[in-house]
């Protein structure tokens, strides 16, 4: 039976039928300093100033048994090359000196995402160390410390459970690798990572998308580093009768429902093969899955002996639910609800909103007239004068919007006039010189426009504003246009 024949079959029947089972994995890099020392946590280009060798060996777990994962990587034996920079590299990263207490903005901030997961938060907990020799750590093991746990985030086909929330510290960088050796820098080396397990309740292809959806929506709303390599999903399925599977590379989420399927079928073509083995595979582009190691267990574990136990207090966690960021959705009801368009509103998330929300606390009567400063007359701009937004951002920063919102509200110009003064200060007027506009008393305004009106009878308000501009270009738009409309009527 062809593939297309065989998916269609799964769409019709349910899922259930052959007892899909699914949860998530995700690693997110946190936008702090490095886990356990003072190092920055950014990647560099330059030429490394040094490297170091190094061999690892394979040691048993807190269960006395050597992990199934580690024992493959040692069976290579591969000579591992370390990458590093004088000033941003330290002695903790080359496994010479013992870790560094936990950075507590890295702490705090994979709190923050532990209560927004609804997480019970451990107030006792210990750092563990997991055997990982494939050479991407130095110290052939990975700090990791489980912070919370049973939590749950709500979808449109109900609650998932969160099992887990970790915070551990990010890998080296792989630089190459062939069989006898492989060259790592230790640039990312430390980074902290909070990693996510939802339970193996998810059922169909739908509902993993949506729910790694919204896991990405709230990571996204703390403080957490952005763009490619900074945030690794995993994907753990398994079919009636096959071992449970783990997918690497499960991130993008055009594919994530065609490798889901496509990992259903091949579970099931082993099944009718007789296999049932799982194993840890990586997604390919296609959305076929190929074997990478093993499946790796507990008895790669064991505890942190260079460090304490890690104590969380109430006081603190009250103090981080005081401050916990809104996910996007809660900040997009309020958006709307403060009359913005739903364009406008996909415009003001998109990289605007703190700059918006500055703003507004300047001037809450049009919320409509700030985004437009802040995206659409800056766009529009742009345009007109062939630059990148950036270069007009630059020019009409936060600061300049500021003080064209000040002098709206102490009456020094009106609402049709902002338009015209940042157009002056995109065309090189200073800021103080383009607020300088000539006031038109009402009763001047009025005249004016009866007169207008009485030249050319019989138009409608809007073909009036135009001649009202050419005639009087300081205006008060707003006033000129409430002018029209009962004179017109």
């Amino acid at each position: 039976m062809d593939y297309t024949k065989r998916v269609s079959q799964h769409t019709a029947t349910a899922y259930s039928k052959i007892g899909l089972k699914a949860g998530l994995e995700i690693h997110q890099q946190l936008d702090t300093g490095k886990l356990f020392c003072a190092c920055p946590g950014y990647l560099r280009s330059e030429e490394p100033h040094f490297s170091v060798i190094r061999r690892l060996h394979a040691v048993a777990g807190e269960t006395g048994e050597v992990d199934a994962a580690v024992a493959h990587e040692a069976v290579l034996g591969r000579t591992f090359l370390y990458q590093g920079y004088n000033d941003t590299t330290c002695l903790v990263e080359l496994d010479e000196e013992p870790p560094h207490f936990v950075n507590e903005a890295a702490l705090d901030e994979a709190l923050k995402i532990a209560l927004l997961l609804n997480c019970e938060v451990y107030p006792v907990t210990q750092v563990m160390r997991k055997t990982v020799i494939d050479g991407s750590n130095t110290s052939g093991f990975q700090r990791t410390v489980l912070l919370a746990h049973d939590g749950f985030i709500e979808t449109s086909f109900g609650k998932v459970k969160v099992d887990t929330v970790c915070l551990e510290e990010d890998a080296a960088r792989i630089v190459s690798r062939d069989e006898k050796a492989a060259v790592y820098r230790l640039d990312r080396l430390g980074i902290p990572l909070v990693e996510i397990a939802t339970a193996a309740v998810l059922d169909t292809p739908d509902k993993i998308k949506e729910t790694a959806l919204k896991l990405g929506e709230i990571l996204r709303a703390c403080k957490v580093k952005r763009g490619i390599g900074t945030i690794r999903q995993d994907v753990n399925i398994s079919i009636k009768g096959h071992d449970r599977v783990e997918v690497k590379g499960f991130q993008d989420p055009a594919m994530m429902i065609e490798t889901v399927r496509k990992e259903v079928l091949r579970q099931e073509t082993e099944l009718k093969q007789g296999k049932k083995e799982g194993a840890v595979r990586n997604a390919l582009p296609s959305g076929d899955t190929e074997f990478l190691r093993p499946m790796p267990g507990k008895a790669r574990m064991y505890p942190e002996t260079d460090l304490p136990l890690l104590t969380i207090g109430r006081e603190r966690l009250n103090m981080l639910k005081k401050i916990l960021p809104k996910l996007r959705t809660e900040i997009r009801d309020e958006l709307k609800k403060k009359g913005l368009s739903e364009e406008m509103i996909r415009l003001v998330l998109d990289g605007h909103l703190d700059e918006f929300e500055t703003l507004i606390k300047i001037y809450s009567k049009d919320a409509d007239l700030v985004a437009k400063m802040v995206v659409l007359w800056r766009q529009e701009f742009a345009s007109k004068l062939k630059k990148s937004f950036e270069e007009i951002e630059g020019v009409l920063n936060e600061r300049v919007l500021e003080q064209v919102l000040e002098a709206l509200v102490k009456g020094e110009i009106g609402e049709g006039d902002i338009k015209g003064v940042l157009w002056k200060v995109t065309n090189g007027a200073k800021i103080e010189d383009a607020l300088k506009i000539e006031k038109i008393d009402d009763h001047v305004i009025e005249e004016k426009i009866i007169a207008i009106v009485r030249d050319k009878p019989g138009l409608r308000a809007g073909a009036y504003m135009g001649m009202v501009i050419a005639k009087m270009p300081g205006v008060d738009k707003r006033k000129a246009m409430e002018i029209l409309n009962r004179l017109v009527k």
